[in-house]
């Protein structure tokens, strides 16, 4: 059950990250404009393929952080086997989970930003109302309980990873081979149930979903601060 729920929340996360980035790319019409908003997200999420390929043993031919177009990393066949393109591929929708939790700690050490205990625990199991009441009430207190102007480049931030976490389509071309190949071993696994296998799998699926639940809670927050845009942009089209 945990590892469709892992399946089911990926998916989930990536629709939603592709949803807004339509959304902003709407909003902001002109492509500069546009960048200026997602170009930290994508510097990132190229930094996670160059990482995915240093762990696979792939070599980098050319690295493009950002352009008019986004940005690129072109790489050899990597060494490792069946699931090194599926690492390259989907790292940034590991990766950037990870670098917004760190950020989270950050601002909250480092810049007076507070921060609801639900939120930064999102956990595996967080219900989702769970997960809105605690982004809510981060916002409040920082927005406007006692306004932290630190809190605003934390939400720039936040919206501009959240908008690159989906791998392109390229990406998902590249390693769905690899991911059926995964979701299969990783059936076979629970149906044979040898118990020292069973338990390493059922640890790294733990994890993965943790790092995945982390995603769609910064998805909310990067939700709620679009719709007071979208709302705009309606309003003045």
């Amino acid at each position: 059950m945990a590892f469709l729920v892992v399946i089911a929340l990926g998916i989930v996360v990536m629709a939603l990250s592709k949803v807004l980035d339509h959304v902003w790319a709407r909003v902001l019409k002109r492509p500069w404009l546009y960048l200026a908003v997602a170009g930290p997200g994508i510097v990132v999420h190229e930094c996670a393929h160059i990482l995915g390929c240093l762990v696979t043993g792939a070599q980098i031919t050319k690295v493009v952080l950002l352009s008019r177009d986004g940005g690129s990393v072109s790489y050899t066949k990597p060494r490792l086997p069946v699931i090194g393109n599926v690492i390259i591929s989907t790292a940034p929708l590991f990766c950037l989970p990870l670098v917004l939790a760190g950020l989270s700690w950050l601002f909250a050490a480092f810049a007076g930003c507070r921060f609801s205990t639900v939120f930064p625990n999102f956990g595996f199991a967080a219900p989702v109302p769970m997960l809105f009441a605690g982004i809510g009430q981060t916002l409040y207190d920082n927005l406007i309980g006692s306004f932290n102007p630190w809190f605003v480049l934390y939400l720039y931030l936040v919206v501009s990873l959240v908008l690159s976490v989906a791998p392109s389509r390229q990406d998902l071309k590249n390693a769905l081979a690899g991911l059926v190949v995964l979701v299969l071993a990783g059936l076979l696994i629970l149906v044979l149930n040898i118990p020292a296998v069973t338990s390493l799998f059922l640890e790294l699926v733990a994890l993965l979903g943790t790092g995945l639940s982390t995603g769609l809670g910064f998805a909310c927050i990067a939700l709620m601060v679009t719709i007071p845009f979208l709302l705009f942009y309606k309003a003045s089209g």
